[in-house]
This record gives structure tokens, sequence and C-alpha cells, in this order.
């Protein structure tokens, strides 16, 4: 469709220009930031050449935007495991050419609470955040990672996961992990993360698994 000011295209082919989704474009438009005309039908209209404009500032924009590594393991006894993200993820981003910064945590995949993981989400709710970048997606949380990349989405946050295959785990191996980190969440929580009953519990568990093993 072409008007007085130029060629107007739908909200689809607005998302497409842009390489955003349907919402973003509506949420744009709504903040002022995107210019929209009604069509006789009712539909938002958008002009080519506005598109165009905003397409290439939102790409600079994009690009100067923080990439961030995120490296988690569960436990003091896996520190090593800790430097081999953290290597795997900066030597990943160096060569990609990307600016980046790495956060680092300890503690459970089933803990929403940790340190590292509030500084990630505030840090992409603050539209600082480019690109997240992953060498597993059970790095992010052992359950609900959908949840946060589903937030990526909405913060134009891209997702890179380094190793997409799952990590080498037996399906008993990772439900045996899963229970280890279920009980020593609860029981921390129960008895306190430093009193005997609690390290009795876990040492407990942990040679229970072995032992099936």
């Amino acid at each position: 469709m072409e008007s007085i000011q130029g060629v107007t295209v739908s909200i689809g082919e607005a998302a497409k220009e842009l390489g955003v989704s349907v919402d973003t474009v509506r949420r744009w438009t709504d903040a002022g930031k995107l210019k929209s005309v009604r069509a006789p039908s009712g539909h938002r209209r958008f002009y080519l050449a506005d598109l165009k404009r905003l397409a290439s500032r939102e790409l600079k924009q994009l690009d100067e935007r923080i990439t961030i590594n995120y490296a988690r393991v569960s436990s003091h006894d896996q520190k090593q495991d800790l430097v081999r993200q953290v290597q795997v993820l900066e030597s990943f981003s160096t060569v990609n050419g990307w600016q980046f910064e790495t956060i680092q945590d300890l503690g459970s995949g089933l803990n929403y609470n940790k340190k590292g993981l509030k500084k990630l989400l505030k840090r992409i709710m603050q539209g600082d955040v480019g690109r997240l970048v992953l060498t597993h997606k059970d790095r992010l949380l052992r359950f609900g990672a959908e949840l946060v990349f589903a937030m990526c989405e909405e913060f134009e946050t891209e997702v890179v996961i380094v190793n997409k295959s799952t990590e080498e785990l037996s399906f008993e191996q990772e439900l045996a992990t899963d229970m280890i980190e279920l009980i020593t969440v609860f029981s921390a929580r129960l008895y306190g993360s430093r009193s005997k009953k609690n390290k009795k519990l876990i040492d407990g568990m942990t040679q229970a698994v072995k032992d099936v093993q």
C-alpha cells in the first residue's frame, strides 16, 4: 500500500523488516517509538522509510550492547568445572569478536535466588544485554530456563548455547543430580546449611547415589 508519504506495510511485514516480534512492534508503537497509520480496515500500517531508519539505528544499538557469559556450578567441589566453563565461554566470545562480561554463579540449578542470576536478569531487563552465552541450557537453571529465554526474546537479547546437545549424563545420572540438589536445598532450609543433620543427610544421599551407580 502506498500513501502520499510513502509505502506502508502491515505489522507483520514491519516486524520482519526490523527483525523483532510483532508484540515488540506493538509495544514500540504504543510507546511512541514507532509511527503508524490506520488503514480503512482499521489495521495498523507502517511507513517503510521509517522502518528502515529505525532498523539501522536499532542494529547499531544492539551491536553496542554487552555480551554476557554466564557460568554456574552447584557446589564448591565443582570449582574446576566452573573454570573450564569460563574458559570455553570467553574463548567463544573472543573468537566471535564480542565485547563481553562474565558472570559466575555457585549454587543449585533449582535456586532462583542466586546472586549472579539476579544480576543477569536485572541487566537483561535494563536493556543492557545484547547477547547471553551459555555452555549448556542447564547451566542457567535446571528447570525454568525457558522462562528466562522468553524474557530474553522480549528484551531483544540473543541467546547463544555453545553446546546444544545435552550434557553427557545418563537419564539416571541426571535424575540423581536433580534429587541431590533438591535434598540439598530443602535440607539446608530445614536444618541450616552448616548443621550436622544437614551434612549427614546430604552425605547419606550422595553415598546412596554412588552405590546405585
